[in-house]
């Protein structure tokens, strides 16, 4: 597979989840959230499956947690779920959810782990969907006051923070494509949540500096965009779909300004003055999150902005049929490298969906292949890569695909919750055993 020994000393190996995924929404106090009202909604979830009890972490943290030290990591990173300490969005917190992040923290701590904590993970509550959600600008004042009460109870312990999980999920995917919570297609919707999202960033950053959280940073999902063919339309389609996906978030955070490419369809829906939030958006950050996982084949189609469809491609693809493209990765890594000269780079996640309960070769292969390019990055490319951390440590809840795609390192029953490691969580203990 590698060796740690393959990378500089204090290079930082992780395994990451999310709170919705494996906790069990419905335990412990929790508040309702906007996936709970989109998985009871029918077709929007292969089976109408929901997060209620998932992989019931929130009762089997302990075996989880021991799960992530024998497995020889330095990182853990982990969401804490919104609903679940103010189960009506603001207001009165839950206890119970507050005390269960505090023993995570504490956990993670006693085993020798560094908790990478993010703030959101895509939950958002009930109610605060019922005002709006993403496409309300209060919503940076009720993620401000979330983010001020997290800080308070457990950014003195953690290693890192990161305010939004993937921001092109939580906006585009959610309010364009309508594939996620709240399931929304409509343009007006998706520009403005597009741009409320590193609004709220913002608010969060000035938060978690004014609580004095150390290593703050941000996290954002990349897909490489491949033109269908060599035709212009074709190329004009990938570079409009690179820019709504990829250097729409990295041109909010370190450019001030979002692409020409996006401005043509979103700019009349954009919300009044939103240029004067750039500064906020903007703020220094001590990190970036490159979270990566495949390519995109692009086609120019008919119809209004942004007029791209994607079309089939050769490459070997995964459980899922996202095709395996590691060569992404490094050119992810150089990018965000020339977006922000110098600032310290993690790759936040990285997987591999697959059938195979416990050989899973596939996977071998896949963090094999991605390692190396992220390897190549650093040594030959001089990205500032500083860690890696894969998706996921446990099969989970994959969203409005249920619970049929399986991305973890670790089996899960979900007729008995129980965990079985697989060859893939083997072979990657056995790269990261440390020299005596």
């Amino acid at each position: 597979m590698f060796d740690r020994s393959q990378f500089p000393e204090g290079f930082l190996w992780g395994a990451a989840t999310s709170a919705y995924q494996i906790e069990g929404g419905a335990q412990g106090g929790a508040g309702r959230t906007h996936w709970d009202d989109f998985a009871a909604t029918p077709g929007n979830v292969e089976g109408a499956e929901n997060g209620d009890v998932a992989c019931d972490h929130i009762g089997r943290m302990d075996e989880d947690l021991d799960l992530l030290k024998d497995l020889g990591l330095d990182i853990y990173r982990f969401s804490t779920s919104w609903a679940r300490v103010l189960p009506e969005g603001t207001g009165t917190p839950n206890q119970k959810g507050l005390d269960f992040y505090d023993r995570l923290v504490d956990g993670l701590l006693e085993r020798g782990l560094k908790p990478a904590w993010t703030l959101y993970h895509w939950e958002l509550p009930s109610v605060l969907a019922d005002k709006g959600g993403w496409r309300n600008r209060d919503i940076g004042d009720w993620f401000a006051e979330y983010a001020d009460l997290m800080a308070a109870r457990i950014g003195d312990r953690v290693w890192s923070a990161a305010p939004i999980n993937e921001p092109w999920c939580v906006a585009w995917l959610s309010h364009f494509e309508g594939v996620h919570a709240p399931g929304l297609r409509d343009i007006r919707a998706a520009a403005r949540a597009m741009h409320h999202v590193l609004y709220a960033h913002g608010r969060a950053v000035e938060v978690l500096r004014g609580a004095n959280v150390s290593n703050v940073g941000a996290v954002c999902n990349f897909e490489y965009s491949n033109p269908a063919s060599d035709s212009e339309d074709d190329r004009r389609a990938a570079r409009t779909y690179d820019a709504i996906y990829n250097r729409f978030f990295t041109g909010g955070l370190f450019h001030g300004a979002y692409p020409e490419e996006v401005l043509e369809g979103l700019e009349p829906h954009l919300p009044h003055g939103w240029q004067d939030d750039m500064p906020l958006i903007g703020q220094k950050l001590d990190w970036l999150g490159v979270n990566y996982y495949t390519r995109k084949n692009i086609a120019a189609a008919p119809g209004p902005w942004p007029a791209l469809a994607p079309v089939d491609g050769s490459l070997p693809k995964t459980q899922v049929g996202w095709e395996i493209y590691p060569e992404g990765l490094r050119h992810f890594l150089n990018q965000v490298a020339r977006d922000a000269p110098g600032l310290p780079i993690y790759v936040t996640e990285n997987g591999l969906a697959a059938e195979a309960p416990h050989q899973d070769d596939q996977r071998i292969s896949y963090l094999t292949d991605h390692i190396e390019q992220a390897r190549r990055a650093m040594a030959e490319d001089g990205v500032p890569l500083a860690g890696y951390i894969t998706w996921s440590l446990l099969d989970n809840y994959e969203w409005s695909l249920g619970y049929g795609p399986r991305f973890g390192l670790v089996h899960v029953d979900y007729d008995t919750l129980e965990r079985s490691p697989k060859a893939s969580y083997h072979a990657l203990k056995s790269a990261l055993k440390r020299s005596a």
